[in-house]
């Protein structure tokens, strides 16, 4: 536990340019207290010990502002800064060296059994507000944008911006993915296509029908003289 909290502390140590000295993140850091208090919770919720565990949480919850369910397994290194707002799901799993700013949400969709969170790799970096919402990983080294939306996996050392969240970077390397601002889909013009198209295909037929209608007329006629000719 100890070594825990000397990892913690030197980790905000050295990515938060405001921490002065040990002492003023030991008693001054509302993302270090609530790590604190997680370790304790999370030994009791693996004992079984669902009840007092959660309660542990609860409180951890009012006092910080950070909300990690006891079942979360939260490595070591670990920086939330500020933190207000940070929510992180029961089946969550958070690498070492990770950094989570205010706003962020390690959730899940509703739509998932078992595992339903998201599992972070190492030294991963997820901006205010972002959300990450699903049973997937997020590679070791990724850096997620303020305010985005991951929705699916990202591979190690990507970037990720935008809502659903995209790729831009990948290994420092920038990914083409050009956005067009001005040949954007129109789906009243798609719709209207698929209509004509429709339109196309029933004229076609009625012609069908109208030429094996005249066909028939005609064989009919013919039928008819035979007839008349033969009697």
């Amino acid at each position: 536990m100890f070594e825990g909290l000397k990892a913690d502390i030197r980790a905000i140590r050295e990515r938060d340019p405001a921490a002065r000295s040990n002492l003023e993140v030991l008693l001054l850091y509302p993302g270090l207290h609530a790590l604190m208090l997680h370790r304790p919770a999370h030994w009791l919720y693996k004992k079984g010990l669902h009840f007092p565990a959660r309660a542990i949480s609860q409180f951890s919850r009012f006092l910080t502002g950070i909300e990690i369910h006891p079942g979360a397994k939260i490595g070591r290194g670990i920086l939330i800064d500020h933190g207000a707002g940070v929510v992180i799901g029961e089946t969550a799993e958070v690498g070492d060296g990770c950094t989570l700013y205010q706003g962020v949400t390690l959730g899940g969709t509703g739509k998932d059994t078992g595992k339903r969170h998201p599992t972070l790799g190492k030294n991963v970096l997820v901006g205010s507000g972002a959300k990450i919402l699903g049973p997937f990983k997020i590679g070791d080294g990724a850096k997620i944008a303020s305010n985005a939306v991951v929705l699916q996996p990202l591979p190690e050392g990507a970037t990720a911006v935008g809502v659903p969240a995209r790729v831009v970077r990948l290994k420092g390397k920038k990914v083409e993915q050009p956005l067009d601002h001005v040949h954007i889909p129109d789906p009243v013009a798609q719709e209207l296509c698929k209509l004509q198209v429709e339109l196309r295909r029933l004229r076609e037929r009625m012609d069908q029908l109208e030429q094996d209608m005249l066909k028939q007329d005609v064989q009919d006629v013919k039928e008819k003289e035979n007839n008349d000719e033969t009697i």
